[in-house]
C-alpha cells in the first residue's frame, strides 16, 4: 500500500512513531545508522591516487617526463652512469604533483566546509520536544513542523495542515504552488502532482503551516529517485578563474614559442641537443602558471572562511569577486539598520515636561510608565545578563522602560492586581485593564492618541496635541494613556462602560532605534564610494527620520513611497534612481524594480531580504543577502550570502573582506607572473647574448617549486590593506590587470632578470676570491640570485605601501614560507650530496656578498616605485 493511501494510524504504527511526540532520540539514532544521512549522493571526490595521476596528465609535465626518459636512455646507451638529471627531474615532477594534490585537497576541503555552513536545518519534534536539527539528520518516522518559507527536508505524509500551499516546481514543473490537505483521500494510481496529502523533499512551503511524518529520506525520496536531474550544488569556477585559465593557455603558447626558439638557438650555438631540449622543456613548465587557478581557489575559499568569523556565510565562490565590486547596498530597515527592538524614548505626563525614561525621571512621568506596564501583557526576562522580550514589541518596550526606571512588572502586577480586562482589538484600537490601586478599582486604558483623546472627559487636550505632534515629528510611535476610578469591579466589562469619561494621563513615544554600528558602517560605505539605500515597509516619515539619523538621507536626497513608485515605469525610475535614498511602504515586488534600475546605471547591487517574496529580488541582485535569524529557508536558498546576525554592518564587513580577497588574488598573480617572466627572460637573453644556458633544467624546476608555490600560497593570508575601504568600488568586469598591474609585473620581471644575468656573468666571466670563472659557478650564482630575489620580491608584493609601513610580522605565513624556501635553497647549494646532484659550485664570501646584494635590488626598486606612486599629489588653487 502506498504511503499516500494508508490510514494515518496504520502509517504511524508501521513506522513505530507518534503523531504528537515523534521519535525518541535513541530510535532516531538507530534509524540514522540504518538508512543513512538524509542527503543525495553527489559526485564522489577523487582519491589520492586519482588526484596524483591527474597532476601528471598536464601536457607540459608529460613532455618533461619524456625528457627525463630520454636523458635516462642516453645515459644507458653512452654508459656514462650520469642518471642524476633524469632522477632529479622525476623527483621534482613527483614533488610538484604532491604539492598540487595538497593544494587541490585543501581547496576541496574548504569548498566542502562552505557547503556545510549553508546546509539547511529542519524543525522536528523528538521525545515530545520541538527542536531544530540539520536536515541531514532527518530519518523516516520523524515528526516535522513546517511554516511559510521553510524548505521541506524529506518526503512526508501530512497529519495536520492549515491553508497549506507548497512550491513543487523543482519536482513537478508546476509553476503555481500546490494546495495541500492532510485529510484528503488519494487514489492508488494518483500521479505525483495529485498526491495532495504528501509533501516532498527539495520543495518549499509557500503559505500556511503543517505537521507531517517523514516517509522517505535521501536517495529514498522522490527527489532522490531523480537525483540525476536535480540541479545539485557543484564546485563553481568563478569568472576570474575562467579568465586566468585563458590567460594561462595564452602564456603557455607564448612560452612554448620562446622555448622552441631557445632550443633552436642553442643548437646553432653548438650546445648539446639533449641539454637544450631539457632546458627548453623545464623553462616552459616553469613559465606556465599552471597552479594559478588552484592558488586563486585557495585564496577565495580561505577568505570566505574568514568571513564566517565576521557573521557572513558566502554560499557561492563567485560572489566573493562581486562583493569587491559592490557599489550600491539596498537594505531593509527593521532589524538590519535598526535594533528590531521598540524602545521608549520620551514620556510625558499631563501638566509636566517631556522626559526620557530612567531612574531620575519625575514622579508624574513615572506614574505613566506604571500605568503602561499594568495595562500590558508583555514580558521582559533577563537570561544570562541579556534581555529577552516576549510579546508585542510595543508592550515589551513599555515594560523595559519601566524596568529601567526601577519598576518591576511582576511586582506591579502583584501589588496592583488585575481584576478585569478588555484585550486589544482592531476595531476599538484600545486595551483596557481594571487594577486594584489603593484598594479601589481603576480602569487603565492605552491606545492610539487620535482614538483615546475623544474618550477623555478631563485633561489638557491642547497641550497633549502639541506633545503628540512633537513626538510624531521625531518619527516616534505615540501611545496615549488614560484612566478613571470605577465604583465597582465590572462583572461583564465592556468598552462602553470602561473606555469613556476618562482622565487623560500622558503620552509614551517609542521607536525602533538605529544600530550604532550601522551608523559607522554607512559612514564607511561613503568613504568606499558605496551608496546606501533604505527599503522598508514602514511609513515614510519614520523611515526618513531613521535614514537622516544614520546619514543615509542627506541634503539633495529624496524619499519615495510605494504608491509613488508604482506610478513610475522602469525607464522613469532608472532616470531618477540616483536621487532616491529611501523607499517606504514598498512591497517585495518593488525591490526587483529598484535593483534593475540601479543595474541599468551600471551599478553592482547588494540587496537584503528575509521573506519568501524577497527571493526573486535576492536572485535579481548581484549579491543577494538573506537574514540568518529572521530569514526563511527560501530566502537563504536564493541568496549569495547569509548574514548570521541580520546586521547591516556585516554586509559592509563582507564587502571589506571581498575587496581584501581580490587584492590578495592580484598580489598572487603579480608575484607568479613576474617570477615567470624573470625566469623566461633570463634564459632567453643569456642564449641571445651567446652566454649559454644560465640555468640547468633541474635548477629551473627547483626554483619553480621552492620560490613560486610557497610564497604564492602565503600571499593569500595577507591582512586587508588599511585603505581598502577608502578606494572606489572595483568596476564591473574590470580586468584583474587594471590599475597598472602589467607595468609592475614587467618591471619586477625585468629587475629579477637583470640581477640573475649579472650574477651569471660575474660567476662565469669574472670569478672571485681565487675561484676561476666557470659556467658551473655562473649557474650557481644565477640560481641563488634568481631564487633569493624572487623570495624578496614575494615579500615586497605584500602591500602597495612601503615595507617600513606595513612591517614584516603582520603575515606570519609569509615569514614561514620565506624561511622554508630559504632553507631549501641553502640545502641544495651547500650540503652534500644535494649540491652535487644540482651541480652547484662552491662559492666564497665575495660570491655570497654579490648574490645577496643583487637579491636585495628588487626590494630597493620596489620601495622606489612605491615611493613614486604614493607621493602626495599637490595642486595649485586658482
Amino acid at each position: 500500500m502506498a504511503v499516500y493511501t494508508e490510514e494515518i494510524s496504520a502509517l504511524l504504527g508501521r513506522l513505530e512513531t507518534s503523531g504528537t511526540t515523534g521519535l525518541s532520540a535513541v530510535a532516531a539514532q538507530e534509524r540514522l545508522e540504518k538508512y543513512g544521512s538524509n542527503t543525495l549522493k553527489g559526485e564522489k571526490h577523487k582519491n589520492f591516487f586519482q588526484k596524483f595521476l591527474a597532476q601528471l596528465k598536464d601536457y607540459m609535465v608529460i613532455i618533461l617526463i619524456i625528457a627525463a626518459a630520454i636523458s635516462f636512455a642516453l645515459a644507458l646507451i653512452e654508459q656514462s652512469g650520469d642518471f642524476i638529471d633524469s632522477i632529479v627531474i622525476m623527483g621534482i615532477v613527483i614533488l610538484n604533483a604532491l604539492l598540487g594534490v595538497f593544494q587541490e585537497s585543501s581547496a576541496e576541503k574548504a569548498l566542502d566546509a562552505l557547503k556545510n555552513m549553508s546546509a539547511p536545518f529542519a524543525k522536528i519534534i523528538r521525545d515530545g520536544v520541538a527542536k531544530k536539527i540539520p536536515s541531514s539528520e532527518i530519518v523516516p518516522g520523524d515528526l516535522i513542523l513546517l511554516e511559510s518559507g521553510d524548505f521541506i527536508p524529506a518526503d512526508a505524509r501530512l497529519i495536520e495542515s492549515a491553508s497549506l500551499k507548497c512550491e513543487e516546481s523543482a519536482l513537478t514543473g508546476e509553476s503555481v504552488p500546490a494546495e495541500k490537505d492532510a485529510a484528503a483521500k488519494i487514489a492508488e494510481d494518483a500521479p505525483l502532482g495529485d498526491r495532495i496529502n504528501m509533501i516532498y523533499s527539495g520543495c518549499s512551503v509557500a503559505y500556511g503551516r503543517a505537521k507531517a511524518i517523514v516517509t522517505g529520506t535521501g536517495m529514498g525520496s522522490e527527489m532522490g529517485k531523480i537525483a540525476g536531474l536535480l540541479n545539485a550544488a557543484r564546485d563553481e569556477t568563478t569568472p576570474l578563474q575562467q579568465r586566468l585559465n585563458k590567460l594561462g593557455k595564452n602564456l603557455g603558447i607564448l612560452s612554448i614559442i620562446i622555448c622552441v626558439f631557445i632550443f633552436i638557438l642553442g643548437l646553432f650555438q653548438g650546445q648539446s641537443p639533449v641539454l637544450m631540449f631539457m632546458t627548453a622543456v623545464s623553462l616552459a613548465v616553469a613559465a606556465i602558471p599552471e597552479g594559478l587557478t588552484t592558488v586563486v581557489t585557495l585564496v577565495l575559499s580561505m577568505g570566505v572562511r574568514n568571513m564566517v568569523k565576521r557573521n557572513a556565510i558566502v554560499r557561492r565562490l563567485p560572489a566573493v569577486e562581486t562583493l569587491g565590486s559592490t557599489s550600491v547596498i539596498c537594505s531593509d530597515k527593521t532589524g538590519t539598520l535598526t535594533q528590531n527592538k521598540m524602545t521608549v524614548m520620551q514620556v510625558w505626563a499631563a501638566g509636566g515636561e517631556i522626559c526620557a525614561p530612567g531612574a531620575d525621571m519625575p514622579a508624574d512621568a513615572l506614574k505613566i510608565l506604571e500605568y503602561g506596564a499594568l495595562c500590558n501583557d508583555g514580558k521582559v526576562q533577563l537570561e544570562g545578563g541579556k534581555e529577552t522580550h516576549i510579546g508585542d514589541p510595543t508592550e515589551t518596550a513599555i515594560v523595559a522602560a519601566a524596568r529601567l526606571a526601577g519598576l518591576d512588572k511582576s511586582g506591579l502586577d502583584s501589588e496592583f492586581r488585575r481584576v478585569a480586562e478588555l484585550p486589544f482589538d482592531s476595531d476599538r484600537k484600545l486595551m483596557t485593564t481594571v487594577n486594584m490601586i489603593d484598594g479601589k478599582p481603576y480602569a487603565i486604558v492605552k491606545g492610539g492618541f487620535d482614538v483615546l483623546l475623544p474618550r477623555c472627559a478631563s485633561g489638557d487636550s491642547g497641550r497633549a496635541e502639541e506633545v503628540n505632534l512633537s513626538m510624531s515629528g521625531k518619527a516616534l510611535r505615540v501611545l496615549a494613556v488614560a484612566f478613571k476610578l470605577l465604583e465597582r469591579v465590572p462583572e461583564n466589562p465592556s468598552g462602553e462602560e470602561l473606555e469613556n469619561g476618562l482622565e487623560f494621563a500622558g503620552l509614551i513615544g517609542m521607536i525602533d532605534p538605529p544600530r550604532e554600528e550601522s551608523r559607522q558602517a554607512i559612514a564607511k560605505c561613503k568613504k568606499a564610494g558605496i551608496k546606501t539605500v533604505m527599503i522598508t515597509g514602514d511609513h515614510i516619515v519614520t523611515a526618513s527620520a531613521i535614514a537622516k539619523e544614520l546619514g543615509i538621507l542627506e541634503d539633495g536626497d529624496e524619499a519615495i513611497s510605494g504608491r509613488e513608485l508604482a506610478m513610475m515605469d522602469e525607464g522613469e525610475l532608472a532616470e531618477k534612481v540616483r536621487q532616491y535614498s529611501v523607499y517606504a511602504r514598498v512591497s517585495p515586488e518593488d525591490k526587483i524594480k529598484i535593483v534593475r534600475a540601479w543595474q541599468d546605471k551600471g551599478e553592482v547591487v547588494a540587496m537584503t531580504g528575509d521573506g519568501v517574496n524577497d527571493a526573486p529580488a535576492l536572485k535579481a541582485a548581484d549579491i543577494g543577502c538573506a537574514m540568518g535569524i529572521t530569514g526563511t529557508d527560501v530566502a537563504k536558498g536564493a541568496a549569495d550570502m547569509v548574514l548570521t546576525d541580520d546586521n547591516f554592518s556585516t554586509i559592509v564587513a563582507a564587502v571589506d573582506g571581498g575587496r581584501a580577497i581580490y587584492d590578495n588574488i592580484k598580489k598572487t598573480i603579480e608575484f607568479l607572473l613576474g617570477s615567470n617572466i624573470g625566469e623566461v627572460l633570463t634564459v632567453f637573453l643569456a642564449m641571445l647574448f651567446g652566454w649559454g644556458s644560465p640555468l640547468l633544467a633541474i635548477q629551473i624546476l627547483m626554483v619553480n617549486v621552492v620560490t613560486d608555490a610557497f610564497p604564492a600560497f602565503a600571499l593569500g593570508f595577507e591582512p586587508a590593506e588599511s585603505d581598502v575601504m577608502e578606494r572606489p568600488p572595483i568596476r564591473k568586469n574590470e580586468s584583474v590587470f587594471a590599475g597598472g598591474l602589467i607595468p609592475e609585473i614587467i618591471i619586477k620581471g625585468v629587475v629579477v632578470t637583470l640581477c640573475t644575468l649579472a650574477a651569471f656573468w660575474a660567476g662565469a666571466r669574472l670569478g672571485h676570491g681565487g675561484i676561476s670563472p666557470s659556467e658551473e659557478a655562473g649557474r650557481t650564482m644565477a640560481f641563488l640570485a634568481l631564487s633569493l630575489s624572487q623570495l624578496v620580491y614575494a615579500v615586497c608584493t605584500r602591500s602597495r605601501k612601503s615595507l617600513f609601513v606595513t612591517g614584516l610580522w603582520s603575515n606570519m605565513q609569509m615569514i614561514y614560507s620565506f624561511l622554508i624556501s630559504l632553507a631549501v635553497i641553502l640545502l641544495v647549494t651547500l650540503v652534500p650530496p644535494f649540491n652535487f646532484v644540482f651541480k652547484m659550485a662552491p662559492l666564497v664570501w665575495e660570491n655570497w656578498a654579490l648574490v645577496s646584494g643583487l637579491a636585495l635590488v628588487p626590494f630597493v626598486v620596489s620601495e622606489l616605485v612605491k615611493l613614486i606612486k604614493n607621493r602626495p599629489k599637490f595642486s595649485i588653487k586658482r
